[in-house]
């Protein structure tokens, strides 16, 4: 009875917790076009200075592969010709937030190849570059590993093939829509698929190289075609693809 007991009251108190948190800043596209006095495209193929984004991710991004309907952001990845489009955009300069619950619903593209993200950088990458900027992705998805979400950190002590990362199954993750979501504090991030913890990222030692995480970060929405993680093989049978986000929020 006492355990039972105890566990309503963490409950409680986590909700009370979550409570007290008030709405800061939400996207929620509703506007016919996309707000570009909060979005940035992100437009190519990364060339010359990181070609394949750092990745080689064989997509390019441009500014007609979305559209917004219904009240969502729709990021349409497309075979076309030779080439791979898809669309790339951030809040750079534009928005960025330091501790709080970072959270979007969104609808996952599926099929071999194809890598939709939900991801944060941090504000002073253009100053400290990567991966001393600090990386937060709070939704990967790869479509050669079906029913996993990756949550993952990159930092100057950890990054590339990071060692902080979790991979976890969902069966039903390509059906329909889920919510991604971030817990970010002071002390540690805990990271959440439809409200269930998936990952704790808290390391014992804090410094410049370990917790990167005590400054700005801004979002980017994509979706990566191939590339180390998503492919290297890419099925062109699966195309079109869309990513649809319903809305990106901020509590704090």
């Amino acid at each position: 009875m006492k355990k039972v007991l105890i566990l309503l009251f963490i409950g409680n108190f986590c909700l009370a917790q979550q409570t007290k948190r008030k709405l800061v800043w939400e996207e929620n596209f509703s506007e016919p076009v996309l707000n570009e006095s909060v979005w940035n495209f992100e437009l190519g193929d990364g060339c010359p200075n990181l070609c394949g984004w750092g990745n080689n991710e064989r997509q390019v991004y441009t500014t007609k592969n979305h559209e917004i309907k219904n009240g969502n952001l729709i990021i349409h990845a497309k075979k076309e010709g030779n080439s791979y489009t898809s669309t790339k955009i951030t809040t750079k300069d534009k928005k960025s937030f330091q501790y709080g619950r970072m959270e979007a619903r969104a609808k996952l593209p599926v099929g071999h190849g194809i890598w939709p993200a939900f991801w944060m950088l941090g504000q002073n990458i253009s100053q400290v570059g990567w991966p001393k900027s600090g990386e937060i992705d709070i939704l990967e998805y790869i479509g050669r590993e079906p029913h996993m979400v990756f949550t993952t950190l990159h930092t100057q002590d950890s990054h590339g093939n990071t060692i902080n990362t979790k991979k976890t199954s969902f069966p039903n993750i390509e059906e329909g829509f889920h919510v991604f979501a971030l817990d970010w504090t002071k002390d540690k991030m805990d990271f959440f698929v439809d409200d269930v913890l998936v990952y704790t990222f808290q390391p014992e030692i804090k410094n410049e190289n370990t917790w990167p995480f005590d400054k700005p970060f801004y979002f980017i929405l994509n979706v990566a075609i191939g590339g180390n993680f998503g492919g290297p093989a890419v099925d062109d049978s699966i195309f079109p693809q869309d990513f649809i986000i319903d809305y990106v929020k901020v509590y704090q």
